[in-house]
């Protein structure tokens, strides 16, 4: 497949090339959204008579794009082909920004995972040199798939904080110039990019790939340093008028002297998040808990440290997760007030904690939110963990390239 199909140049093209071009971005999405499909269906998709329609699957064969996958099975009479997107002629690469590590991944045309790598180490840094050691991870990825670089299509890359996917610009991170951070990314790496937050992306992939089933209104909390949230409703990621929805973090919930990384008091992010885990573990250790982390390295603690302590039941370490799962909870709680959705699903690092940070928010849910509407809300945990980010990043490409549009 070649990618210059994508390239946004029908603008140039009149008449039938111009419908051509159209006709074909239409089958192509169709295949998309739809999976594999006979003559018969796409004319009844396109309106299209059969003798066009199979001229224009024989050219997007000779392309590379669709590959006939022989006779369909039926009960009686002639058995028509059935054709689909050729899966190894196109990808998608994925990466997700973490505070101190990388996932990237790339899936086909079909959507199948081909390789993903996990916890890369990488510092997520407001600098030139952090943006830099970020492309050559990305090149050296690229390289170790041995995938031709012409038949990568896209990148989706997701970061914390304030994003605008439309205009590509970061507000939080490697906002150096007046250029989108995607267009300084695909000068980098000579591929199409495109940026969305980390939380938005996480909610995209687990709503196509993990624990939802037929619910349509979803809402996705990223529990990590900080805290956002993607919502899906009617089956569509919820961006806001800016593009910034999602900001669950920095809800004022309490009545306290801490500073906010937005540099606010009170914001639900200063009790119940990564950092503020870490922060009340090191006044507990200071003031004389105990716990199986090194009293004398706790200026070296960091979140992941006493997750896996949890896990391995240290007690102070799942006090602590407690302390900020009930915190949590009366946030989710306010939420569910205001979205009444399906289903709530708990992502990022402290997510996998499971019941350790479960059952307080299910509690404190019950216990804040109106039984009225809380009573149709499921309450659940992630199910892919660190591939939701990944896989949010390659499918949005995937779907933003694909997707046909008038």
């Amino acid at each position: 497949m070649k990618s210059d199909f994508f390239d946004d140049n029908s603008d140039i093209l009149t008449g039938v090339a111009y419908k051509n071009i159209h006709i074909r971005k239409k089958i192509i999405s169709y295949f998309a959204d739809a999976g594999n499909a006979t003559i018969a269906e796409l004319c009844k998709e396109t309106n299209l008579s059969v003798p066009k329609v199979t001229t224009l699957i024989t050219e997007l064969i000779a392309g590379g794009l669709v590959k006939d996958f022989g006779k369909v099975g039926s009960t009686g009479g002639r058995r028509p082909n059935i054709y689909g997107l050729a899966p190894d002629s196109g990808f998608f690469l994925g990466v997700d920004v973490k505070h101190n590590h990388i996932n990237i991944g790339l899936i086909d045309l079909q959507k199948k995972l081909i390789k993903i790598s996990k916890d890369v180490p990488y510092n997520l840094n407001n600098t030139a040199e952090s943006f830099s050691e970020l492309c050559e991870l990305i090149r050296s990825f690229i390289k170790d798939t041995a995938i031709a670089k012409d038949k990568i299509l896209g990148l989706g890359l997701n970061l914390s904080g304030r994003i605008n996917y439309s205009t590509g610009y970061s507000y939080s991170f490697f906002h150096f110039n007046e250029d989108p951070l995607s267009k300084l990314l695909e000068k980098e790496l000579n591929l199409k990019t495109y940026l969305e937050n980390d939380s938005r992306a996480m909610a995209y992939g687990e709503f196509n790939c993990g624990v939802v089933k037929e619910e349509k209104n979803v809402l996705f909390l990223n529990l990590d340093y900080g805290l956002g949230m993607g919502a899906m409703i009617n089956n569509e990621l919820y961006y806001g008028k800016s593009g910034f929805a999602g900001e669950i973090g920095h809800m004022p919930l309490f009545s306290n002297e801490t500073i906010c990384q937005c540099g606010k008091k009170g914001c639900l992010e200063t009790e119940a998040s990564g950092r503020a885990l870490i922060a009340m573990f090191k006044e507990k250790l200071l003031t004389g808990s105990s716990s199986s982390l090194k009293k004398e390295a706790h200026d070296d603690i960091q979140m992941q440290d006493i997750i896996n302590a949890a896990n391995n039941d240290d007690v102070l370490s799942i006090e602590l997760i407690a302390t900020i799962g009930e915190k949590l909870g009366r946030g989710i709680a306010l939420l569910i007030n205001i979205f009444n959705p399906e289903l709530v699903i708990l992502g990022g690092a402290l997510a996998s904690t499971g019941e350790h940070l479960h059952l307080p928010i299910k509690s404190a849910v019950n216990k804040f939110s109106l039984s009225l509407v809380n009573s149709d809300t499921q309450l659940k945990l992630s199910k892919l963990g660190e591939e939701a980010g990944v896989m949010g990043a390659c499918l949005l490409v995937r779907k933003r390239l694909l997707e046909y549009s008038i």
